[in-house]
């Protein structure tokens, strides 16, 4: 069996975090979803990819689109990198898609103000007419973590606070 690199550890976010990520479910809904979140896990010892757990059911005509809040942070290491990834048996069977494509989880996203909060944006982008149901508590995307390298002239030191966009900002 092979000695992997520990590079990373997955928590969740603070309830006071969750409970700003919905606008259409009661505080009592959210904490027993909150309560309920299960920590991204991979399935064999082969596995390369974490899966993340659907925080509730979701169902999805073609054409549907939803945004997940995960409950999920990651702290890794500098110089990885998390890579977010439809489930493969959802992308073959339901051409589940990730609206950003592949999602990019810097390591400086930990110490956002929203917590580096993950959140997942969804649709099922069926040309078949399927309906995708995903169950609470069943695997839906999964993360790979990359290690990268920087150019030999980089001189990158802005500061990141928050997601999408931030690092231009």
């Amino acid at each position: 069996m092979t000695d992997f690199k520990r590079v990373a550890r997955f928590e969740k976010v603070s309830i006071n975090q969750y409970l700003e990520s919905f606008d259409n479910k009661s505080e009592e809904e959210i904490k027993e979803i909150y309560d309920n979140i299960q920590l991204p896990k991979r399935a064999t010892k082969g596995s390369a990819g974490y899966d993340f757990y659907a925080p509730f059911d979701i169902t999805l005509a073609p054409g549907e689109t939803i945004k997940i809040p995960t409950g999920i942070r990651v702290y890794m290491l500098d110089n990885y990198v998390l890579k977010l990834y439809p489930r493969s048996g959802l992308g073959f069977k339901y051409r589940l898609q990730l609206n950003n494509t592949v999602g990019i989880i810097d390591s400086d996203y930990y110490n956002s103000s929203n917590e580096g909060h993950i959140f997942a944006k969804i649709t099922n982008d069926s040309n078949e007419g399927k309906t995708l149901h995903i169950d609470k508590n069943t695997g839906f995307m999964q993360g790979i973590f990359v290690e990268y390298g920087i150019t030999f002239d980089d001189d990158a030191l802005g500061i990141r606070n928050g997601g999408f966009g931030s690092t231009t900002k």
